[in-house]
Order: C-alpha cells, then sequence, then structure tokens
C-alpha cells in the first residue's frame, strides 16, 4: 500500500502493543511496554548502518571485526510523547547523540505549533531518526521533518508505534525520501483526529496527564 512503510510484525511487538492498547493498562506498564517495544522496532530502523572492520583481539587470536562506521547517529525525540521511544532506544545505543523537538497540536486547527527545537551539531553527516510515538494526521511529523531538514539532515528515517493511513500518505507527499517504521498501520482517524482503534493519547497515557 505505501513503499515507503515497514511495519514491523514481530509476534513480540503485537503482544506487546496488544497489551499497551488496553484501556485498564496502567502508566506504569504502559511506559515499561513502550520501552521494550522501541528496542524491537530499533533494530529493524537500524538494520541498514554502515559497517566497517577494525582489528581486535579475541582471547584466541586477532580478528577483523566488524564495527559501526560514520558518525553516531542522532536520535530526535518529537516531545512530549517521543520521549517513550528515546529512552528504551537509548538503552540500546547510549552513544547516540540526542536531539528535541517540541511540536504541540492546536486542538482545533489539528496544526503543529513549535516551542522548542535542539538537535546536535552536524546532522548532514549522521543518520537521524524522529521518534513519535502516533503518526495521526501527520502533520506535526511533517513539521518536525521540515525543522531537520532545515537544520542540515539529509538521511532521516521515522520512527512511531502506530501510524494511521492519513498521516503515511501526509509523510508521504511531504517528505517521499523518509522511510517511515512502524508497528501497526490502523485503520483511520476519527473526527478528534484520534487513530482508530489506536490506543488513546499516548502521552497521557504515559505520564498518567489528561
Amino acid at each position: 500500500m505505501f513503499d515507503h512503510l515497514t511495519v514491523v510484525d514481530h509476534p513480540l511487538v503485537q503482544h506487546k502493543l496488544s497489551l499497551m492498547r488496553e484501556k485498564g493498562t496502567q502508566s506504569a506498564v504502559f511506559r515499561q511496554l513502550l520501552r521494550e517495544i522501541s528496542q524491537l522496532l530499533a533494530y529493524e530502523v537500524t538494520r541498514e548502518l554502515p559497517m566497517t572492520t577494525q582489528k581486535i583481539d579475541t582471547p584466541i587470536q586477532e580478528m577483523d571485526a566488524p564495527v559501526l562506521a560514520g558518525k553516531k547517529l542522532a536520535l530526535v525525540s518529537i516531545l512530549r510523547a517521543g520521549n517513550g521511544l528515546l529512552d528504551g532506544i537509548l538503552e540500546l545505543i547510549p552513544l547516540a547523540r540526542v536531539g528535541f523537538v517540541g511540536l504541540y497540536r492546536d486542538e482545533k486547527t489539528l496544526e503543529p505549533v513549535q516551542y522548542y527545537f535542539k538537535v546536535p551539531e552536524g546532522l548532514e553527516d549522521r543518520l537521524v531518526i524522529a521518534v513519535d510515538p502516533m503518526l495521526a494526521t501527520g502533520n506535526s511529523s511533517v513539521a518536525a521533518i521540515d525543522l531537520l531538514k532545515k537544520a542540515g539532515a539529509t538521511n532521516i528515517r521515522f520512527l512511531c508505534l502506530l501510524a494511521a493511513p492519513e498521516g503515511v500518505a501526509r509523510m508521504k507527499e511531504a517528505h517521499p525520501d523518509v522511510p517511515i517504521i512502524t508497528a501497526a498501520l490502523d485503520e483511520r482517524l476519527n473526527e478528534q483526529g484520534y487513530i482508530v482503534p489506536g490506543l488513546g493519547d499516548a502521552g497521557d497515557r504515559m505520564f498518567g496527564t489528561k
């Protein structure tokens, strides 16, 4: 359906996502599940990282061992809910550089409003992974990618927990060069711009707010 979209259908990802969708799941459990899923999704989004070799000494002999090449990648959290994915990925890639894009959705227009932007230097030489649990209308995601490209990023991937077809299409229209990796492509958006069946507001469920 969408050639720039990868849905990670690993059984562990799908099982944990089902637990997160359940409305009775408490915030602490929700956060832990999000952290666990983020690490599983990170395997997919980093699958094609460039590699090189370096000489190391094993307990048996010297060898040319595979290691990551190039500058450390950059993880960029779209605040606030993006931090839930960010924390888990950082456990897997602790040396990654980290940035933040602060956007909130105007509840009347559904358009994003920027309030914060801080990213690492040298984005043009790094793989940049933007993270946000929900790709709903796509407006905030498109705005975040716009800002990252203005800051010099040329190799960007977008990682989310859930996506709606409307958001995927909006991203493809605005940024066809940005692959999307997600755990599920849901049915649609409702009148309030929430993903259906979705899991509600990810930020509220993470932090216990309304």
